[in-house]
């Protein structure tokens, strides 16, 4: 029978997929049928032995592919990849039709001119300098305003980057904030949710949103909370005290009265092998007891960051400028080494750095091309010096532009989590560097290939739900994540057969296959496994 198409939905559709395997997004049994499409929304289902549709339009003939919601990336670094890059393959060819921006406490609005300068700096490894973007904005509203106005590959959502905020309202020190500070904060943030924010993240490990204390986190997740947003926290540890790092986001928002979604949820380093069980009966615990939680991780066992990201918090006060006087001075460099080295520092999770997991993915500097792909202990190896001094030479001279992978992870607690009821997919993709990690490229279609088909780890319709309703619900985006009459069209067609990551560690830009197929409001952004020249995608804002 019908799913129920308003009168007249037959009445001459824009496009009719015809013959697809419909996985919906509901986690539901898939079925065969055709698909209407008509000003962007889908507009009529029929699924096999119901009338056939007709269709004043295209035809599109989908047998032997999957149909399925656009899949949402919970956790993008594409702020200023979609200003650049109007192409955007790396994520329009995996299917992607929204990604979520403003991650890990760190982007470029609410700003003003300083603000704006240092920030370009802290995160070059994550988005380049930017001199080739024009900053013509310093709001929420004005960033979410110049990806409508230029016209983008994806849809995007953006959260209020708690990090960028403190800046914005105190600079780089590392103190609690005053009275006065503290609402200037909670002021920013509520503009940025007014203005069309999704909520709020944070990056707990880096400066200087690390410098915040509990007490304030929670005060803003309660301006969060007002506005139905959610705090997105990349937490203080994954490494030493991780498990401790997730109770206190848990407590911290329970007390907010807060939503939470947490960013690459993972247990990593050599003290949290085979723990995830443990973080997930955390999770279990909170949920049971009414606790709105979700958590988003990409299917790889490396993490990827800058490698100024490593240095103990309080080498980061200041800013930039203030980080590399400190590495100039040779004293405070050996007291930098010491921390990282034998004590642990911070930024490392609190666990002593591994030179030999620390590998160089990408430079700012051409100089320094020739040590991407190698760890940072190989190249010292090479040049016959110790790691540090390497490293140090590295953050001075490449000017903190330095990305890296950090191999730290373990595939079993990868694949416990994501079996998690509440887990989304999130690519945490750089698309910086010569040599980026392959999840910036690779994530959805990994999950797709590898760990659906290949590993049975997730059945299909699980695993679909997961990058499509299931985030789709966290954003409260009432239409989007599901193939139902009304919803917007922003679909996937993919074979199950064959879609699978091209990308790898040796050949990170490759393009994924068996996904020929992808629509953004309607409008093919990847036909015949080619990007068109649609420009289709727009911000996506929350609404009261």
């Amino acid at each position: 029978m019908s799913t129920g198409a308003g009168a007249g939905a037959d009445n001459g559709q824009d496009l009719v997929i015809r013959g697809a395997r419909v996985i919906d997004g509901s986690g539901g049994a898939s079925y065969r049928a055709d698909v209407g499409v008509t000003a962007g929304r889908i507009t009529a289902i029929r699924r096999e032995g119901d009338p056939a549709l007709t269709g004043t339009g295209r035809t599109l003939d989908a047998a032997g592919l999957a149909l399925s919601p656009g899949f949402i990336d919970m956790h993008a670094h594409s702020d200023l990849a979609l200003l650049r890059d109007p192409d955007h393959s790396a994520k329009a060819a995996q299917g992607v039709t929204l990604e979520v921006l403003g991650q890990d406490g760190l982007s470029y609005a609410p700003v003003d001119d300083t603000t704006l300068a240092q920030v370009r700096q802290a995160i070059t490894g994550w988005n380049g300098d930017g001199s080739d973007i024009d900053f013509d904005w310093r709001t929420v509203g004005g960033y979410l305003d110049r990806l409508d106005r230029q016209g983008i590959a994806v849809n995007a959502a953006y959260l209020v980057p708690q990090g960028t905020v403190r800046m914005h309202a105190m600079g780089w020190e590392d103190r609690a904030a005053t009275p006065e500070e503290l609402d200037r904060m909670r002021q920013l943030v509520a503009e940025g949710l007014e203005e069309g924010a999704v909520g709020m993240s944070s990056g707990l490990t880096y400066v200087p949103g690390m410098y915040a204390g509990d007490s304030e986190l929670t005060e803003l997740c309660r301006v969060v909370a007002r506005y139905d947003g959610y705090y997105c926290p990349h937490h203080r540890s994954y490494g030493a005290g991780a498990l401790e790092a997730y109770e206190e986001m848990v407590a911290l928002t329970r007390e907010a009265g807060c939503s939470l979604h947490l960013a690459h949820a993972t247990m990593n380093f050599g003290v949290n092998k085979g723990k995830a069980p443990d973080l997930l009966t955390l999770l279990d615990r909170a949920l049971a007891e009414g606790a709105d939680i979700s958590l988003d991780t990409y299917p790889y066992t490396p993490g990827c960051t800058t490698l100024v990201a490593m240095l103990p918090s309080w080498a980061s006060e200041g800013g930039p400028e203030a980080i590399v006087a400190r590495l100039r001075d040779e004293a405070t460099a050996e007291k930098i080494r010491h921390h990282m080295e034998v004590i642990g520092a911070d930024g490392c999770h609190g666990v002593p750095i591994e030179w030999d997991a620390i590998e160089i993915s990408g430079v700012s500097d051409p100089r320094f091309t020739g040590y991407v792909g190698r760890t940072v202990a190989r190249t010292a190896r090479a040049n016959g010096e110790a790691p540090w001094t390497t490293a140090r030479r590295l953050l001075l001279e490449d000017r903190l532009g330095s990305t890296i992978l950090q191999h730290v992870g373990h595939e079993e607690n990868v694949r416990e989590i994501m079996r998690h009821r509440v887990h989304t997919g999130g690519s945490d993709g750089i698309l910086q560097g010569h040599k980026p990690h392959p999840r910036a490229y690779g994530t959805f279609p990994e999950y797709l290939g590898h760990y659906v088909r290949d590993l049975g780890i997730l059945s299909l319709e699980e695993c679909v739900a997961h990058l499509t309703s299931r985030p789709a619900a966290r954003l409260r985006l009432p239409d989007r994540g599901l193939v139902r009459e009304g919803y917007r069209a922003d679909l996937v067609l993919f074979d199950p057969e064959t879609v699978a990551a091209g990308s790898t560690f040796d050949t990170p830009r490759t393009l994924p296959v068996g996904i020929p197929h992808v629509l953004i409001n309607g409008e093919f952004v990847m036909r015949d496994g080619k990007r068109t020249d649609a420009l289709v995608g727009r911000s996506v804002r929350r609404t009261a």
